[in-house]
C-alpha cells in the first residue's frame, strides 16, 4: 500500500481548507497528501455565513456580502449596521469547485474514499471527522433551509434578518434566519437551539412554510434548493495521539454558543501551514480559553432559561455592532467582552457559574 507524508481525514470544509491553504503556499511540493473522503462527488449542499472578522481565501466563492442586519423578538426589531465587518455568505458548490480543480493539478495529492487503502504507520495525520456522540443531553444546533424564488421582487437584498424570534418556541430555543441574494431570491432558515432526542421540533417543512406564508407574507414562491445540518453544541471527545491533529468541529474549531465555525477553520489551517516543518512537537490550535468558559455559562443558561434566551440575545445587540459581532467571532479584547456580559440578566449568569 502507498504511503504518505500527510493524511487528511475528511474532505468536507475543515480537510479541503488545509488542503487548499498547504498547496497555496508551495508545502506540498516535496510532500505528499492523502485526502480520506467517501463522497462519489462534491456538489452544493451547504452555506456558511459568517462576519468577516478576517481576510480568507475564498473571496471568490462568496454568494454575497451584507453591511446591515436586524434581529427581531416577538415585539420589536433593532436594525444595525456592520460597515466595518460585512456579514458574508460562502456558496459550497463554488468553494468545493475552487479547491478541487486546484488540487487536482498537484500530482503529490491523491483522494482515496477508504483509509484502509494507504498505509498510515509513518504518516501525520489530520482528523476532521467528529466522534460519534450519543448523549441525549447534549445540546445541538438544527437548522432546515430552502433558498426560495419569488414571482415578485420583495426582497431588500441590503439587509440580513439574522434572528427572528417572533415564532412558536416549544419550550426551547427557536428563531428563522432569512438572507435575500437578490430581490426575488433568498434563504430561510429554521433553527432550534435544543437537544436531538426531541422529533416533534423536526417538522421542518411545515415550519418553513408557515413563516414564509404567514410572517414573510409570501404566497407565489418555488423552492429552488434545500439544506440540513446540525452543529454541536459541545466540544468532541476525540483524543489527541501522536501523530495526529483533530481539526474543524473535531478540532474543537467550532464556538459553542454561535454555531460559527468557517472563520475558525480559515485560522486553523494557517497555524497548521506556518507551523507544518515543526508539526510533531507544535501545541494544536485553539479558540480562547475564555470563550471556552463564557461559552460554558451562555449555555447552562440557555438549558436551564430557555424561555429567557430571545430577550437575551436581543439584549445582547444593545451593545454597538462592532462589540457584538467581534464578541460572536472571538476577536474581542476584555472591554468588550465586560460591554456584553453586563447587557445580560445577572442573577441566573451568576446562579450558571455554579454547574
Amino acid at each position: 500500500m502507498r504511503e504518505f507524508d500527510y493524511i487528511i481525514i475528511g474532505g468536507g470544509c475543515a480537510g479541503l481548507s488545509l488542503a487548499y491553504e498547504l498547496d497555496l503556499h508551495k508545502k506540498l511540493e516535496n510532500k505528499t497528501l492523502a485526502i480520506i473522503e467517501p463522497r462519489d462527488g462534491y456538489k452544493k449542499d451547504k452555506t456558511w455565513s459568517f462576519w468577516k472578522v478576517l481576510d480568507h481565501n475564498f473571496d471568490d466563492c462568496v454568494k454575497k456580502s451584507w453591511k446591515n442586519f436586524s434581529i427581531n423578538s416577538s415585539t420589536e426589531t433593532k436594525h444595525l449596521k456592520c460597515d466595518n465587518y460585512p456579514y458574508q455568505s460562502i456558496d459550497s458548490g463554488l468553494f468545493y469547485k475552487k479547491i478541487i480543480t486546484k488540487l487536482k493539478e498537484n500530482k503529490n495529492i491523491s483522494f482515496f474514499k477508504n483509509i484502509k487503502d494507504i498505509n498510515q504507520n509513518k504518516s501525520f495525520i489530520f482528523n476532521s471527522v467528529p466522534s460519534q456522540e450519543t448523549n441525549k443531553n447534549n445540546l445541538w444546533q438544527h437548522f432546515y433551509g430552502v433558498e426560495i424564488k419569488t414571482k415578485d421582487k420583495i426582497f431588500d437584498d441590503e439587509i440580513i434578518n439574522l434572528m427572528d424570534f417572533n415564532c412558536e418556541q416549544r419550550d426551547n430555543v427557536h428563531f428563522f434566519y432569512t438572507l435575500p441574494f437578490e430581490k426575488d431570491r433568498a434563504l430561510v432558515e429554521t433553527t432550534w437551539l435544543s437537544k436531538m432526542d426531541d422529533i416533534s421540533l423536526k417538522d421542518y417543512d411545515n415550519q418553513i412554510k408557515n413563516y414564509i406564508e404567514q410572517n414573510l407574507k409570501i404566497k407565489n414562491y418555488e423552492i429552488v434548493y434545500k439544506e440540513e445540518g446540525a452543529i454541536p453544541l459541545f466540544y468532541p471527545s476525540n483524543d489527541n495521539e501522536k501523530n495526529k491533529i483533530n481539526i474543524g468541529t473535531a478540532g474543537g474549531m467550532t464556538r459553542l454558543s454561535t454555531g460559527y465555525t468557517f472563520l475558525n477553520i480559515q485560522e486553523q489551517s494557517k497555524f497548521i501551514r506556518e507551523n507544518i516543518e515543526k508539526i510533531s512537537n507544535t501545541k494544536p490550535f485553539k479558540i480562547g480559553n475564555k470563550y471556552k468558559f463564557l461559552d460554558g455559562v451562555f449555555l447552562r443558561v440557555l438549558e436551564k432559561y430557555p424561555e429567557k434566551m430571545p430577550d437575551i440575545f436581543f439584549n445582547m445587540f444593545s451593545a454597538s455592532s462592532n462589540t457584538v459581532i467581534k464578541f460572536l467571532s472571538n476577536k474581542s479584547n476584555l472591554l468588550e467582552d465586560l460591554l456584553i456580559i453586563l447587557k445580560m440578566p445577572k442573577l441566573i449568569f451568576l446562579k450558571s457559574l455554579i454547574k
